[in-house]
């Protein structure tokens, strides 16, 4: 079994621009806890601010009340006792104390010989056992130690290990490791030390974070240090969701995280920190688990043949099959399945054909455009428009709010109203909104907003708005295009009125 320690909270705080609240950093620790089940939990640094020892003392209070405030960690110096005080005072009984892996940082950056800081620490372990804290031991620029000095590295070990140190943090302080160097350094340590518990702590300065950790956990490291979506100092640390997924598939080892929870706390991290998952990020990126090309979707229809182990319900999401230039009749067959749509060869070739021409326009096809493109296509109405905006009149002026006024067909029978808002398209949905309301019909929630055009910047280039939506319990997204962003908006909440109506 390896054991997963997360530092979002801490490492991956220190992520350029990125500051959770008290409450973000309360319901992130609950989440990786209770949710994802990860064994351990590095929450804050000692000493850094009021607001960082609020946020101890409740993430403590609410661990202890629950009976696992043993799996939560906060990061010490080496400082006289005042770190191992602040941990105690904020509730918390576990200290990670930052001590030095490499010849070079004692000697620079503490000026001391290494018996000096050795005594330090060894001081430090004491005082934390009388205040009945447990200990473990970063040996910070450990990475660094074994390149330039390995005897330090032993000697601090050697030193250290017979004292109350629960746990050796072997930590790639400055990214500078690759696999098999990381191995290596390991090795040593395992089998210099073969009673101790070491975790190792990977960065990805050079995108080898998760490659590290695979060869650490091979070297017989015991523990591993990960962030959500890859948080963390400059390039960031080792993200969760693709180590969990590499240690049970690629080195078939065991870990107590619950992999289908793990997308739910990404996206959550995400809201908190501001930090946009990448598309093409591992496991949680919203492409991963998209089949492009339509030769793939045809083998997915023909005993897998384009699936591996990373099975997207493991991680809590779905298969989807993206519609563009790339796609074929599978994708398009994939996607209509999923409406409940059948078309015979004919139809299919020519609804392919279109999907195709508007993949070369760089539009975007989804799912919920296909019964449109059907209709067209086809010049059937095989699923139909019941609501039509009649007309609309926007205006815009210095110093006053936006004005909208709109004429709506639904089922035959028009209905105007005119409201005002923050913004012209708010304005305009406010009146819509006004109208449902006097018919009593529900209305759903808008839950996101998001605008794009191509690369270049081109002040004639089409918006594409896509809005997500919510409604009976239902999220699912529109779109629109057009030359002007509030136009394209407004397309998009008509394709929203007809799919809920449908």
């Amino acid at each position: 079994m390896i054991e997963i320690l997360d530092t979002t909270l801490r490492d991956g705080e220190q992520t350029n621009g990125v500051s959770f609240s008290v409450h973000e950093k309360k319901s992130i620790a609950r989440l990786l806890i209770k949710e994802l089940n990860v064994d351990r939990i590095e929450i804050a640094s000692a000493r850094v601010s009021d607001g960082e020892f609020d946020a101890v003392k409740g993430i403590s209070a609410w661990a202890a009340q629950r009976g696992c405030l043993n799996r939560l960690e906060v990061l010490g110096f080496v400082d006289g006792g005042l770190s191992l005080k602040w941990t105690k005072d904020a509730g918390c009984r576990v200290v990670n104390m930052l001590c030095k892996g490499s010849l070079k940082h004692v000697a620079e950056q503490l000026k001391k010989t290494p018996e000096q800081h050795i005594e330090d620490i060894a001081g430090q372990i004491a005082l934390a056992r009388e205040m009945d804290i447990d200990v473990n031991i970063y040996l910070e620029d450990w990475s660094g130690g074994m390149r330039d000095c390995p005897g330090y590295v032993y000697r601090m070990v050697e030193a250290l290990r017979h004292l109350h140190v629960h746990r050796f943090m072997l930590p790639d302080t400055l990214g500078i490791l690759n696999p098999e160097k990381t191995y290596t350094y390991c090795s040593e340590m395992v089998k210099r030390y073969p009673e101790l518990h070491f975790d190792f702590h990977a960065h990805n300065d050079y995108g080898l974070a998760v490659a590290n950790v695979y060869s650490a956990v091979s070297a017989g490291i015991k523990g591993v240090h990960v962030t959500v979506n890859g948080l963390g100092e400059r390039a960031g640390n080792a993200s969760l969701s693709s180590v969990i997924a590499v240690i049970h598939d690629q080195l078939n080892g065991k870990t107590n995280v619950i992999e289908n929870k793990i997308n739910h706390v990404s996206k959550s991290v995400e809201m908190y920190s501001g930090i946009r998952i990448a598309p093409n990020q591992p496991i949680i990126g919203e492409n991963v688990f998209t089949q492009c090309a339509g030769v793939h979707a045809d083998g997915d229809s023909k005993n897998n043949l384009y699936c591996n182990a990373l099975i997207p319900e493991r991680f809590g999401r779905t298969r989807e099959y993206a519609l563009g230039k790339t796609s074929g009749k599978a994708n398009i067959r994939k996607n209509l399945e999923a409406l409940g749509i059948d078309l015979d060869e004919e139809s299919m070739r020519k609804v392919t054909q279109r999907v195709i021409e508007l993949g070369d326009k760089k539009e975007i096809v989804t799912q919920e455009d296909l019964p449109y493109i059907i209709s067209d296509v086809l010049r059937y109405d095989m699923q139909e428009n019941r609501i039509r905006i009649l007309n609309y009149s926007l205006s815009l002026a210095q110093g006053l709010r936006p004005v909208a006024t709109l004429k709506i067909e639904i089922d035959g029978v028009a209905y105007e109203n005119t409201a005002t808002g923050d913004g012209q398209y708010d304005a305009f949905v406010r009146a819509l909104r006004k109208i449902y309301k006097s018919l009593d019909r529900p209305f759903p929630m808008l839950t996101n907003y998001a605008v794009s055009i191509p690369p270049g910047g081109r002040t004639d280039a089409f918006v594409q708005t896509v809005i997500t939506w919510r409604h009976e319990g239902v999220e699912f997204k529109t779109r629109g295009l057009d030359a002007d962003q509030i136009e394209a908006a407004i397309k998009a909440t008509v394709k929203m009125l007809n799919k809920i109506e449908n």
